[in-house]
């Protein structure tokens, strides 16, 4: 009986099709009207899931196994995604596939909301690859110090991320802090994973030289007396290489930080300042003075020298 009423309602419903083609209504079954939704928003909740962990690999000398870290939270270098990466989206080593980070940068204190979607940077061990929007919307533009700390924004924040649109700016980070979190970042080489290779020396077997008998030396003349030649101390040769100054403590002003260090010293010969080794990069600085004041009657100069970015630090 069941099996006879399932037949006679799909009967039923072809007729109910083929009447509406009779009708005019073609392939629009619903009459001009809206259409149930049959799937999911790609762009809603459901764009979340399923989260991706994935299993360890391995880049260089490095071992990398992706873990579900709700506390993750650490400092590196971020550098340039591959090219097609959309929306303010970032590659990562381990944290989960999709999940979100506030991204700070080191130098000015500057922080985003970001999407993980990614597996990598996979050419080197640095901490994170941002895509070309992400990196614009932070203000950096090549291999820059960063935190990245794993977070839980509202639903309203992970629309906009997932539909490549942006969040909201941060609040700035302390300097402080900022100078606490840039002691703590590894060494340039070690971050972008360079290993250089060990090549060893070629050992050389000495050729033996053959014994000559020693010829007598002549008697010296009396009449001829060397006249001692004058003592000329060598004049050692400038070095071609700039050392790098060592940093003070104190009060400084800060103009920028540059990845190349041509680019630091026409700023530094601008406004009189001294250029420092910072990891990858090669900080602009006036200073050091006594007193936060005096950076501060500085900071003046500087700004109207036309770096507007420019901000008192404080080294110790």
């Amino acid at each position: 009986m069941r099996l006879h009423a399932r037949a006679i309602a799909a009967s039923s419903l072809a007729a109910l099709v083929a009447s509406c083609t009779s009708l005019g209504l073609g392939d629009d079954p619903w009459g001009g009207q809206e259409e149930p939704a049959i799937a999911s928003d790609p762009f809603g909740p459901s764009g979340d899931y399923p989260v991706v962990i994935g299993p360890p690999y391995t880049i260089g000398s490095v071992t990398y196994t992706p873990d579900d870290a709700l506390n993750y939270d650490a400092v590196g270098y971020a550098i340039a995604d591959e090219a097609g990466a959309l929306g303010i989206s970032a590659s990562h080593h381990t944290l989960p596939l999709p999940s979100y980070v506030e991204v700070t940068e080191l130098d000015e204190g500057h922080t985003i909301l970001a999407r993980v979607e990614r597996r990598g940077p996979m050419g080197s061990n640095d901490l994170l690859a941002l895509s070309p929007a992400a990196m614009a919307q932070l203000g950096i533009s090549g291999v820059t110090p960063v935190r990245v700390r794993r977070v839980n924004p509202p639903e309203s924040e992970r629309t906009l991320l997932r539909s490549d649109a942006e969040a909201s700016m941060r609040m700035e980070t302390p300097g402080g802090l900022l100078t606490v979190l840039r002691r703590k970042l590894p060494a340039a080489s070690e971050a972008a994973g360079i290993r250089p290779e060990e090549v060893p020396e070629p050992r050389i077997t000495p050729t033996p030289i053959p014994s000559v008998a020693p010829r007598p030396a002549p008697m010296p003349s009396p009449a001829a007396t060397p006249e001692p030649l004058p003592n000329i101390s060598p004049t050692p040769e400038p070095s071609l290489e700039p050392t790098a100054p060592v940093a003070k403590t104190g009060y400084f002003v800060q103009a920028g930080a540059y990845s190349e260090r041509e680019s630091a010293d026409r700023v530094a010969a601008k406004i009189n300042g001294t250029v420092y080794p910072a990891g990858r990069l090669w900080r602009v600085r006036t200073g050091p003075f006594a007193s936060a004041a005096e950076a501060e009657r500085d900071l003046a100069r500087v700004r109207t020298a036309g770096y507007s970015d420019a901000r008192v630090v404080f080294e110790d």
